[in-house]
């Protein structure tokens, strides 16, 4: 799983990610501290996390073709200083005590337009780097690098919120933002070669069309959009869980996800050493379904220790499936098509996710926070088994050798 750090520019980006993934999760964990300080409303954190992932659903089409016609290492560059600039921003207001709900908003607004225009960028420059070869090594390593951030980050976020405040956790994560800024452009410029020069809606078109033609591609896709109801339902509604009705610790809900993480990390390792498996559609969807319903498990929890428990199985499966699907993605779609599609992986995956934010919150006002975490794992898990069981084209995709439906 080591063998691709040998290259010297994926040991860069490598390094720069990890570091900036941790700072991802500390800023999970300070926002939604941050939210219920400012105002103990679900409703309140599911508008702000709305407000993280509406602009990154808006403007992720833009940066997948962005990302076939510019250089991605400056893509990578540009998103990460503009996140770096905003996050500090928003942690002087919130250290000085002048951040508002609304300023909260547009803090988080511009890491997810940052978020569409580096997803597509990363997801498709690995295959420069890295060997055909050592692409299923790379992504365990990727998955790997993710889920020792999802162990590391929101413990060290707790942490820093319980010894100073989430305006200090907020500065933190700017500052691995600049360390990832650095690492991008230290790499080896890549200046992407058109054959030819053809409108950007012609070539919106070419990945949606490349998309709707392999049912492995549309389908996952589109089950994806219902499997982050559930995500959304947690993000929102897990930290008001942890504070009011267990009533613990920034630092107990940074050990829910730091346990997640160790799940994730284990189911990393797990992947790096026996590689894609020979049925990975099933497996796949089967540690995606798992996760789900471990969301609805939160619902029904009432000590922190069993939430560390539903929240390692759940990072178990998730990392197994996404560790997957990155290497078939890597493998089988042509690197010319690769950061559209990407994109759309992106934008299909959280379609639903700025609406399912805010209404997790309105609907929790209502019902009550555990039981719209038990409705949104239950209807999300069924969602994915449902597509698996239903979609006899999903099954088949295994019996394709790597690189089969590579060509357009």
């Amino acid at each position: 799983m080591l063998e691709p750090l040998r290259i010297r520019d994926f040991a860069l980006l490598w390094t720069g990610m990890s570091t900036s993934l941790v700072g991802d999760f500390i800023f999970l964990v300070a926002y939604a501290w941050e939210t219920y300080q400012l105002s103990n409303d679900p409703a309140a954190l599911g508008w702000i996390s709305a407000a993280y992932f509406a602009p990154a659903v808006v403007f992720l089409t833009a940066g997948g073709v962005l990302s076939d016609r510019i250089d991605r290492r400056k893509m990578m560059i540009a998103a990460d200083s503009m996140r770096a600039v905003a996050t500090g921003i928003g942690g002087l207001l919130a250290i000085t005590g002048n951040l508002t709900l609304v300023e909260l908003g547009v803090v988080v607004g511009i890491g997810g337009f940052g978020q569409a225009l580096f997803g597509p960028a990363f997801g498709s420059i690995v295959p420069e780097i890295v060997p055909a070869e050592q692409l299923a090594e790379a992504n365990s390593l990727d998955q790997f690098v993710r889920t020792g951030a999802g162990l590391v980050g929101p413990a060290l976020g707790g942490v820093v919120i319980a010894v100073s405040s989430a305006g200090v956790a907020f500065l933190v994560d700017a500052g691995t933002f600049v360390v990832s800024t650095a690492t991008a452009l230290a790499l080896t410029p890549r200046p992407f070669e058109r054959q030819e020069h053809r409108s950007v809606m012609r070539e919106v078109r070419d990945g949606w069309s490349y998309v709707r033609a392999r049912t492995w591609l549309w389908a996952t896709l589109a089950a994806a959009a219902f499997m982050n109801i559930a995500s959304a339902a947690r993000n929102v509604l897990l930290p008001f869980v942890v504070k009011n009705d267990i009533g613990a610790s920034a630092s107990a809900l940074g050990g829910v996800y730091s346990a997640a993480g160790a799940g994730a990390l284990i189911s990393a390792y797990v992947y790096g050493q026996l590689g894609v498996p020979r049925r990975p559609i099933v497996i796949a969807y089967l540690g995606w379904a798992l996760s789900l319903f471990m969301v609805a498990a939160y619902g029904l929890a009432t000590t922190v220790p069993e939430l560390i428990l539903f929240g390692f199985v759940g990072g178990l499966g998730i990392t197994f499936g996404q560790a997957i699907w990155g290497t078939m993605m890597h493998r089988k779609i042509p690197r010319e098509l690769l950061g559209r599609v990407t994109s759309i992986d992106w934008l299909t995956s959280l379609s639903l996710m700025p609406v399912a934010s805010a209404v997790a919150g309105v609907v929790a006002r209502l019902i009550g926070s555990r039981e719209t975490l038990v409705a949104a794992g239950l209807v999300s898990g069924g969602v994915t088994v449902l597509f698996l069981v239903a979609l006899p084209g999903l099954r088949r995709t295994e019996l394709e050798p790597a690189g089969e439906s590579a060509e357009p």
